[in-house]
């Protein structure tokens, strides 16, 4: 139950209304709208539109990031299938790293004032509609941000000629994902990976929220436990 002393009020801008939930914002924004409108962040119409970001907008923007990052690499000398195992192995981090943010950051409980209010920003608005396509993808902004201490990360582990194709990797994984969650929410996969993909993501907002935490894949929930249950498993108990 939402505290009585403070109820959202959804016709109005949310994201400092949230943090005045406290305790209660945890079960509030576990609470699905499946509307396809979002609501309103911000009475500024700046930062609303820093919040709104069409799928496209993440290949297009990123994919020739990528591919520079890659073509750095082959002018330093890297064969083909050098490229092409750093890239990998970049896809391979990155999932490590979507899972590790979506079960220990995105799901992270708060009941302070801006606690809440940071969650509702970075991942929480997204619980709460899950089929606000214009929140669906990461914003191109924020992205840019992170992408700094990312690639500082990477040279220091990494060699001058390998950092490149290992960040490029790394980004790429980051587009897949982004636009893996998008179809995932919008798209209508009638077989195969895609469908099971579908039914997996849907079932972490509107079954078990504390579980599913893999998008692309759910090799991270298996490895570490966190795979939900069927259904027919949970009536043996």
């Amino acid at each position: 139950m939402v505290a009585p002393e403070f109820i959202v009020d959804l016709n109005k801008p949310l994201v400092f209304q949230v943090g005045h939930l406290g305790e209660a914002y945890e079960e509030w924004v576990h609470q699905p709208i499946p509307t396809r409108e979002g609501p309103r962040f911000f009475e500024s119409d700046f930062w609303e539109f820093l919040t709104r970001t069409v799928w496209w907008a993440i290949p297009v923007i990123w994919l020739p990031v990528v591919f520079y990052c890659i073509s750095m690499s082959v002018r330093m000398g890297h064969t083909f299938l050098e490229i092409a195992e750093m890239v990998i192995f970049g896809i391979f981090v990155w999932t490590l790293m979507e899972y590790t943010l979506h079960r220990f950051l995105f799901h992270i409980k708060t009941k302070s004032y801006w606690g809440n209010t940071f969650h509702y920003l970075i991942h929480g608005c997204h619980h709460k509609h899950p089929m606000d396509g214009l929140r669906l993808v990461f914003p191109p902004a924020a992205t840019a941000v992170l992408c700094v201490p990312l690639w500082n990360f990477v040279k220091l582990l990494a060699t001058p000629s390998t950092t490149p194709a290992l960040f490029g990797g790394g980004l790429l994984g980051y587009v897949m994902y982004d636009c893996t969650h998008y179809y995932l929410h919008h798209g209508q996969p009638s077989s195969g990976v895609p469908k099971h993909l579908k039914k997996y993501h849907l079932n972490h907002h509107f079954r078990i929220q504390d579980k599913g935490f893999g998008i692309t894949s759910s090799l991270w929930d298996w490895v570490f436990g966190t795979l939900p249950q069927s259904r027919s498993a949970e009536k043996k108990k």
